[in-house]
C-alpha cells in the first residue's frame, strides 16, 4: 500500500467527516489497524493464488468499500430505529471475541518481521513499554510513534537503514493510486471487520463526548458520525487507501491539551494532505527496517487482542453463563480455524473473520438466556 495515498485519504477523510458532522466533533480520521488481518488473509487465500500483489490489493480494497457502505447502513438504522434496538445484536459477547480475533490473526506477520533482526525489534518494543509504563504527559500518549522514531535512530547508528529509495525520490509528486476491484470472496473477508470497527467508532465517540463535556452522540448524532466515517472509508478504499477510523489516540491528545476546537483537526488534515504530496517523505517511511515494524506490531497487534479482552471485562460478561462460553468458543475457533481451511460455497470462500462474525451474531440472536442489555448511557 502507498503511504502517500494513506496520508491523502486520512486528510480528505477527516475533512469529509467534519462536513458530515456539521464541523462540531474534534476528531481526526486515520488508517484503521482493524483491517490489517483482512489484508493479510486476502493476500494468502488460495482463491487469489498466482495474482500479483497489486491485483490482490485491489480486491481487498473492494472489500473495504463494502465495509464503508455497512457504516452507512448502520447510520440509517440508528436514525430510523434508534441505537438501543440496533446494538442489541452487537453486544460485547460478540464484539469482544471478534476484536481478539483481529489481533491474533496478525500475530504471524509480527513474528515474521521481527525475526529479520530480533535485537532491533526488541529495542522498538522496549521503548513502547517504557513510554507506556513510566512516560508522563505527551510521552504516554504517543508510545508507538516514539517506538518507531527511537528504534529508527538506533538502526541508523547500526547501519541497518537502506537509503537507496530515499535518494532517488522527488520532493513533490503524485500518489500511486490503486482502483478497487470487487469479488465476493474478498468482500466476505473484509466486510465483517466493519462490525468491530463500528463498535470502536461508537466507543471513540463516547470517549470524545466524555472528554469535551459535549454529547456528540446526541448532537450531531451517532448517525452523522457513522456516515462521515463510512464515507471516508468508501472514498479511501476506491482509490488505494486503507479503511479510516476515528483515532483513539486523538482523544488522548485532546484530553491532555484541553484543546477542543475541531478547527485544529482540520489543520492536521491539511498537513496530512500536504505530506502526501512528497514521495521523498514516503520513501523515508518505507526505509524503516522490517524488524522495527515487527517489534511495533508485536505490541500493537497484541494490544488489539487485549482491547477485545477489555471489552469483555469492562462490560462484565458473565462466563458462568454457558451461553456466553459457547458463543465465545465458536467465535475464537472459527476466527483462527477457517483461515487455514476456508468454507467454500461455489466460487466464494469464507475466511475466518467472516465465519466468526456470522456465527457469533446468529448464535447471540437465537440462543436463549441473553443476559446483557444496552443502557441509555
Amino acid at each position: 500500500m502507498s503511504v502517500s495515498a494513506t496520508l491523502l485519504f486520512a486528510g480528505l477523510g477527516t475533512l469529509l467527516f467534519h462536513v458530515c458532522t456539521k464541523f462540531k466533533v474534534p476528531a481526526f480520521l486515520g488508517s484503521s489497524f482493524a483491517y490489517l488481518g483482512g489484508f493479510s488473509t486476502v493476500a494468502t487465500m488460495p482463491a487469489y493464488e498466482g495474482l500479483d500483489p497489486e491485483t490482490k490489493l485491489a480486491y481487498a480494497l473492494g472489500g473495504i468499500v463494502i465495509a464503508g457502505l455497512l457504516y452507512l447502513v448502520l447510520a440509517l438504522l440508528f436514525k430510523v430505529l434508534g441505537a438501543k434496538k440496533v446494538m442489541r445484536y452487537f453486544p460485547p459477547i460478540v464484539t469482544g471475541p471478534m476484536i481478539i480475533m483481529i489481533g491474533l490473526n496478525l500475530s504471524g506477520s509480527a513474528i515474521n518481521n521481527a525475526s529479520t533482526c530480533w535485537w532491533l525489534a526488541l529495542v522498538a518494543m522496549a521503548i513502547i513499554v517504557v513510554a507506556n509504563i513510566w512516560g508522563k504527559g505527551m510521552v504516554k500518549i504517543i508510545p508507538i510513534l516514539l517506538g518507531v522514531v527511537g528504534s529508527y535512530i538506533v538502526a541508523l547508528i547500526a547501519g541497518k537503514v537502506d537509503f537507496t529509495e530515499v535518494g532517488g525520490a522527488n520532493f513533490v509528486g503524485l500518489q500511486h493510486f490503486v482502483l478497487a476491484k470487487f469479488d465476493l470472496t474478498a468482500i466476505l473477508v473484509m466486510a465483517p471487520i466493519a462490525i468491530a470497527a463500528m463498535m470502536e467508532h461508537i466507543g471513540d465517540m463516547s470517549a470524545i463526548s466524555s472528554t469535551t463535556g459535549k454529547n456528540f452522540i446526541e448532537d450531531p448524532g451517532l448517525h452523522r458520525t457513522l456516515l462521515g466515517d463510512g464515507l471516508a472509508t468508501v472514498v479511501a478504499g476506491m482509490f488505494g487507501g486503507p479503511a479510516n477510523t476515528t483515532y483513539s489516540e486523538n482523544t488522548g491528545v485532546v484530553a491532555l491539551t484541553r484543546v477542543f476546537d475541531p478547527f485544529v483537526m482540520r489543520i492536521a488534515a491539511v498537513m496530512a494532505i500536504i505530506l502526501s504530496l512528497s514521495p521523498k517523505f514516503e520513501a523515508v517511511i518505507n526505509s524503516i527496517p522490517a524488524a522495527i515494524i515487527g517489534g511495533i506490531s508485536f505490541v500493537l497487534y497484541g494490544m488489539i487482542a487485549a482491547t477485545g479482552i477489555r471489552t469483555i471485562v469492562e462490560n462484565q460478561v458473565d462466563y458462568v453463563n454457558m451461553r456466553n462460553v459457547l458463543i465465545t468458543a465458536i467465535i475464537l475457533v472459527s476466527g483462527l480455524g477457517f483461515n487455514h481451511k476456508n468454507i467454500v460455497i461455489g466460487s466464494v470462500a469464507f475466511g475466518g473473520l467472516a465465519c466468526a462474525a456470522v456465527f457469533g451474531i446468529i448464535l447471540n440472536a437465537i440462543l436463549p438466556g441473553k443476559d446483557y442489555e444496552f443502557k441509555e448511557d
